[in-house]
This record gives structure tokens, C-alpha cells and sequence, in this order.
């Protein structure tokens, strides 16, 4: 059986464990680098801190990701005159496709939507009044076909035309917290749920390791030599999407978009030459990261689609030994630089559904700032990929978590930290 059958025929309910209603962090604690960090090492060691002592606990010559996305107020109710109640939850854009060129949108804009309380919304405009800038404005949507995933297209209009969608939405919507914190937004997500780093709008999950840093946290790092570098990644509601299959070769991944600039490839280069350890916040800069170098190696064969399939990973030649990889991985980011040269690109947007699970070989990411993650998840699978297992072989996330729940953590979006690392980087021989 090759590597992709093998991960294909991955059970998802190995990665199950008990996680307590309690243990599930409603609110964030009232200081963000405050929270519980729990760090496991390339040797097995588990040790725990505070989140204020991250700069610490990175090397002085660390390349630091962070998705400097931006969640939007995703969720739209409009009330018929019936009464009834009609939620618009935004998916992806659609006219225009593009994040940006859509949030500078006037008059008119289309979206992929889930509908809640569909079986109301028949036919027909639905409105809504609201005040942007001392103006009243009549917000209208219509429901147009059906598409996969129980979703809808929805045409938005809005009659003050001269106001952009990004200042509608901002008037209209609200925060989207997970589903799994059975509760209502409130008025202190719209900062509890924004990373204090959240520059470009897209997303409808935030990237909730990000949640743990501050300012100040920031100054200690740039006091040590690490200063972060962005990628964007807009995180789409199929983050919470539950894996229904028995198997993960049978659940699709979904599809999200990111953009990365020149300067960051040209780094993960010189980190992958230099040894430079390269740390990723959260599991979506993790995605980005993992994905570039399959860009490289599809434009390197004439592929300019800037596009990563769920299997991809597994599908590619990939060298037996770590030199030889990393050799490998270096030419496909140095390719994806010759195609920002030719198209004279200072940023790249692509998109990526790739599948982290065990067995996965692992191009650029040394160390893992991340939450606690759902029982039987995707993001579960990643941690465990990263990881590995123990001396006995068992998965080493299964301790780690046992530790953590012993230790009075706190899961979930929420909730505390873990940093985990995979190894050291090696310089490259001369």
C-alpha cells in the first residue's frame, strides 16, 4: 500500500478523547498573554508556562508566521414582516471574486451563503435598515440558485451607492464565533475574536492562536530579533466543518484562499539555507507555509492554476532523506520566485485544500504555536502529523492533551496554548 493509501484509510475516530463541556472556554481571559502554555519538545519532554513567555522559549534567529487576517461580521439577520427571522452567514465572494476588490465594492455585490431558517425565505427581497456613518441605508438581499454544501448565492444592494460593502457589512453583521461555544455573539467578541495583529478582511473564523498575542508580547520579541512576517489566509466556515466519514480519504477538505508576499518566500529560503527555525502561529499559517512549495513544484512543470489539491503532498516525488528534501524543497520555492519575476508580482493569491494528517512530510514548519482542537478533526490530524508518536509508538498528541486536561487547561478557541516543536533545522553543507 503506497503513502496515499495509507492516509486515505487514516480512521477518524483514533483521533476521539473525551473533552468535558466544562473544559470549553466560553470567554478569553482579560489578559491575552496570560493563558497557559503548554510546550512539548523534539525529545519527548512536556513543560508548561505562561503565554508571556513565548520570546523565551523561541531561538534568538526564529522566523515567526502569523495570519494576519481579519474576521468579518459575517452573520446578517434580517426579520420578515412576518416576524420571522432569516440569518445570512458569508461564505466566499463571488461578484467580484476578489477579497479586496469586494469589500471596496458600491451599490451591489454577490456571495456564497449559508441560510439559517431557509424554509422562510421562499422568494422575495429581504431588508434591512441600518445607520452607517450618521446615514440611513436600506440593505437588500436576494436569494439566487443553489450551491454545494447547502449554501446560496445571495445578491446584496444596498441605496446609498457611494458607501463600500466593507462599511455595510461592518454595520450590518456580527462576529461569527464557533458554533461550539453554544452561545450568542456578544459585543466583546468584536475584540476577543480579532487577533491584535488582524489587518485584511476575510475571514469568518478567526485564527484563534494568534488570540494569545499582544503588544507587549510583540516588543519582547522584536527585543530578541524575531519580528513577525504576515501571510493571509481568510479561514472559511469549513474549519467547523465535522468529519462525517469513517475514513479521511473520504472527507473533502475545504478550499481556502490565501496571499503571501515575495519577501516571505525569499525568507523561507534563507531559512531552509541558514537553519534558521521557522515557527508558524496557528494552524492556518501552518496550511500557507506547507502549501508554497507545491505551488513552486506545479509552476516549476508549467502549472500556473496557483492552486493545492487535497492529496497533492502525497502525490509528489519526495526524497528518502532530510537533505535531499530539503534540497528539493528549496528548488520549488526558488521556481515559485522565478513566477513572481515573471509576472512581476510583489504578492501572490492562491488557494489550498491540503490535507495535514500523518504521514505527511513536513517541508517547512520547525516549531507550532496552536490551540487545543475538537475531537476528530482535521486540525487534530495536523497536530498528530506534526508530533509523531512516542518511544512506544503511540501518538504523542494523546499525551499531550491528557496532560493538559489534567492540568486544568482550557480548550478550544478561547481557551490555552500549546507550543510544540518537530526538530531542529540543519544548516545546509556548502
Amino acid at each position: 500500500m503506497n503513502i496515499l493509501d495509507k492516509v486515505k484509510n487514516i480512521k477518524i475516530a483514533d483521533f476521539d478523547y473525551p473533552l468535558p463541556d466544562e473544559r470549553i472556554a466560553r470567554h478569553p481571559l482579560a489578559s491575552r498573554d496570560s493563558c497557559l502554555l503548554i510546550v512539548a519538545g523534539n525529545q519527548g519532554a512536556v513543560s508548561h508556562y505562561r503565554f508571556d513567555a513565548l520570546p523565551q522559549l523561541l531561538p534568538q534567529d526564529s522566523l515567526l508566521v502569523c495570519n494576519n487576517t481579519r474576521v468579518i461580521n459575517a452573520r446578517i439577520r434580517f426579520r420578515k414582516e412576518t416576524g420571522s427571522e432569516v440569518e445570512v452567514f458569508l461564505l466566499e465572494p463571488l461578484d467580484p471574486e476578489d477579497y479586496v476588490l469586494m469589500f471596496q465594492s458600491r451599490g451591489r455585490c454577490g456571495w456564497s451563503c449559508m441560510v439559517g431558517n431557509l424554509k422562510r425565505w421562499k422568494s422575495g427581497a429581504l431588508t434591512k435598515e441600518l445607520y452607517v456613518d450618521g446615514r440611513k441605508v436600506t440593505l437588500t438581499a436576494l436569494r439566487g440558485e443553489a450551491r454545494p454544501g447547502n449554501a446560496h448565492v445571495v445578491e446584496f444592494s444596498w441605496d446609498v451607492p457611494d458607501l463600500t460593502f466593507a462599511s455595510i457589512v461592518d454595520a450590518a453583521g456580527y462576529i461569527p464565533i464557533p458554533p461550539y461555544l453554544r452561545r450568542p455573539s456578544e459585543q466583546s467578541d468584536a475584540d476577543d475574536y480579532q487577533t491584535v495583529y488582524a489587518r485584511v478582511k476575510g475571514s469568518v473564523a478567526a485564527p484563534t492562536a494568534g488570540l494569545h498575542f499582544t503588544p507587549r508580547l510583540f516588543d519582547a520579541l522584536k527585543e530578541k530579533g524575531i519580528a513577525p512576517m504576515p501571510v493571509t489566509l481568510h479561514v472559511g466556515a469549513g474549519t467547523f466543518q465535522p468529519v462525517k466519514s469513517d475514513l479521511i480519504g473520504d472527507h473533502p477538505m475545504h478550499t481556502e484562499v490565501f496571499t503571501a508576499d515575495r519577501s516571505l518566500v525569499e525568507a523561507l529560503v534563507d531559512a531552509l539555507r541558514g537553519g534558521s527555525p521557522i515557527t508558524a502561529v496557528g494552524t492556518t499559517s501552518v496550511r500557507t507555509l506547507e502549501s508554497l512549495p507545491y505551488l513552486g513544484m506545479a509552476v516549476a512543470d508549467g502549472d500556473c492554476s496557483l492552486s493545492v489539491g487535497q492529496w497533492t503532498a502525497y502525490m509528489a516525488d519526495s526524497p528518502e532523506s532530510d537533505e535531499d528534501l530539503k534540497r528539493q524543497t528549496i528548488y520549488w520555492l526558488d521556481a515559485l520566485l522565478g513566477y513572481f519575476d515573471r509576472n512581476s508580482l510583489s504578492t501572490l493569491t492562491a488557494s489550498t485544500s491540503i490535507m495535514i494528517a500523518p504521514g505527511f512530510r513536513w517541508r517547512i514548519v520547525d516549531r507550532m504555536v496552536t490551540n487545543f482542537h475538537q475531537p476528530q478533526s482535521t486540525l487534530l490530524l495536523l497536530v498528530s502529523s506534526f508530533l509523531g508518536a512516542d518511544n512506544s509508538g503511540l501518538p504523542r498528541w494523546r499525551g499531550i492533551y491528557g496532560e493538559a486536561l489534567a492540568g486544568d487547561y482550557r480548550f478550544l478557541s478561547y481557551g490555552d496554548a500549546c507550543l510544540f516543536e518537530r526538530g531542529n533545522r540543519v544548516a545546509m553543507p556548502d
